[in-house]
């Protein structure tokens, strides 16, 4: 059994952050906390110290690329892996996900434990992880 992956979502959509939540929870990942503004997930992963964070690429003003580059360097360290998450298509962001410190991506409409555990897993076989 593998260890319960502690997760932090940020969301925009309050509707989006209760379904995935309840998704996530069932499916056996521990959603430590949620946030809808880049100054909240800041926050929030600071104190939480999750896993991993899920970041909306279109976060309303603010851009989830940018948060995801803040994430990054607030951690000091090696900042702990982050997937973009969106109602668009990959294509859409291929290239931004590929320039972003993000892990990759996930479709909302594509969101489960194993799409999570997949992406970390190309992670964690990494050495120094």
């Amino acid at each position: 059994m593998e260890g319960m992956l502690r997760c932090l979502i940020v969301d925009d959509n309050p509707h989006f952050l209760k379904v995935a939540r309840t998704l996530l929870e069932r499916e056996g990942v521990t959603v430590v906390g949620v946030a809808s503004t880049g100054a909240e997930a800041l926050r929030r992963a600071a104190e939480l110290r999750p896993d991993v964070t899920l970041v909306d690429i279109d976060l309303g003003d603010e851009s989830g690329f940018e948060l995801a580059g803040r994430l990054g360097r607030q951690t000091g360290g090696a900042p702990p892996p982050m997937i973009m998450i969106s109602t668009h298509a990959e294509d859409d962001y291929a290239e931004l996900i590929a320039a972003s410190p993000a892990v990759g991506f996930v479709s909302k409409t594509a969101l489960s434990a194993c799409a999570i555990r997949n992406l970390l897993g190309d992670v964690s076989e990494t050495p120094g992880r």
